[in-house]
């Protein structure tokens, strides 16, 4: 089943060229299904890329979903137009009164910026708040997973010395976990992050579910007792390419990074590197939406404007 996304998007003409049912809103309307509502909190510079690629993985499901846009960051974009922002993204105001089946909350390049210290960070908590009764599931990745721990746990971010960049093996923990169901016992996913999500920390200070996680980037997967929220510490939504781009964005800014982490074929950065992580990461939002659909009522979501 296809995806309905706003006219003119420019994810939808990517998408199309990549054989991806992409369905026009006039067509959507005229079926008699009720298709999922999910929300996406863009918190990423480049949005129009962090679109796509959740778009991407969204699309692999057989359910059809209405995805809404939302923006709480009003600064002047350096990579994103700002009509782009005006065209397709709503603000918190314009859709707190409706219900939503999903929302994913992404990642950030905050995780060098103390939370007190973050421009927005009132308006995020009170959205926090608002998924606990307007969201059936919540996916958190990143930054997005140290915001809400330390909204709903009061955790501080644990910053790591040396950035942790590469694709990484991770081994499911709770294997009759429906976000995880068809996993193998291991399976690859990239990380890229100044951030530390160990073990210990979500034993001791929450009440979550640890699914999967790595002996070297730490837990992966976790969800609350009710489901109702997943925590995705990596980015399984990646391009093949991101992390390549990320690691020369980086030596041009005069950085030294490190290599990422079994990334490079031979760890030579001039060879293309081999996407390990695909199969994987769509069926981690498969089961996702999957879920929603599942446990979310008929009548739940409200009008959509």
């Amino acid at each position: 089943m296809p995806i309905n996304i706003p006219t003119g998007l420019p994810a939808a003409d990517v998408l199309a060229q990549e054989k991806v049912f992409v369905m026009t809103q006039d067509r959507a309307e005229s079926q008699d299904i009720r298709p999922l509502e999910i929300i996406i909190l863009n918190l990423m510079p480049k949005k129009i890329v962090t679109e796509i690629q959740y778009m991407r993985k969204l699309s692999s499901t057989p359910i059809q979903i209405n995805i809404d846009l939302l923006r709480i960051d009003h600064h002047i974009s350096r990579n994103t137009p700002q009509s782009h922002l005006d065209t397709f993204y709503k603000d918190f105001e314009e859709i707190k009164d409706r219900y939503f089946d999903g929302m994913i909350i992404t990642g950030a390049p905050l995780d060098q910026t103390e939370f007190e210290d973050v421009t927005f960070w009132d308006e995020l908590t009170t959205i926090l708040d608002w998924t606990k009764t307007h969201v059936t599931s919540t996916l958190f990745s990143c930054w997005g997973v140290a915001a809400a721990l330390k909204h709903f746990y009061d955790i501080p971010m644990l910053n790591r010395a040396k950035k942790l960049s590469g694709v990484f093996q991770h081994e499911v923990i709770d294997d009759l976990n429906p976000f995880t169901y068809g996993f193998d016992d291991f399976f690859f996913a990239p990380h890229s992050r100044f951030i530390d999500f160990p073990e210990e920390m979500f034993k001791e200070k929450t009440d979550l579910i640890i699914v999967a996680q790595s002996a070297r980037a730490g837990v992966f997967l976790a969800t609350s007792k009710d489901r109702k929220q997943l925590y995705v510490t990596g980015h399984p939504e990646y391009d093949p390419e991101t992390l390549s781009d990320e690691f020369y964005r980086d030596l041009s800014s005069g950085l030294t990074p490190d290599l990422p982490v079994n990334y490079f074929p031979d760890d030579d950065p001039s060879g293309e590197p081999i996407c390990t992580w695909r199969s994987h990461a769509a069926l981690l939002f498969r089961n996702w939406v999957n879920y929603i659909y599942q446990e979310t009522p008929y009548d739940f979501v409200m009008r959509r404007d």
